[in-house]
């Protein structure tokens, strides 16, 4: 790798508020935020929205949705329009 021209790649925490859920990985994500991480040290923090401690699929909130019905609904709201019927 050439000197100079590559992003540092550091400890950085991301936070999911909704969940209150955070992980220590790497990254070279920047931020002016930092938290005292559990082992003592200081590291930058990224808040993110979703995290899988959040997002409907992994907490198992999703909901179906009945795209068939939705069809038909369709189908009885405008009918046979522009069919040439």
């Amino acid at each position: 790798m050439k000197p100079g021209i590559h992003p540092a790649y550091r400890p950085v925490v991301f936070r999911d508020r909704a969940g209150d859920f955070a992980f220590l990985t790497r990254s070279t994500a920047t931020s002016d935020k930092t938290v005292e991480w559990r082992d003592g040290n200081t590291y930058p923090v990224i808040d993110v929205e979703i995290s899988s401690a959040s997002h409907p699929f992994y907490t198992g909130n999703q909901r179906v949705v009945d795209t068939a019905g939705r069809v038909e609904r369709f189908e009885r709201r405008y009918g046979h329009r522009g069919r040439g019927r």
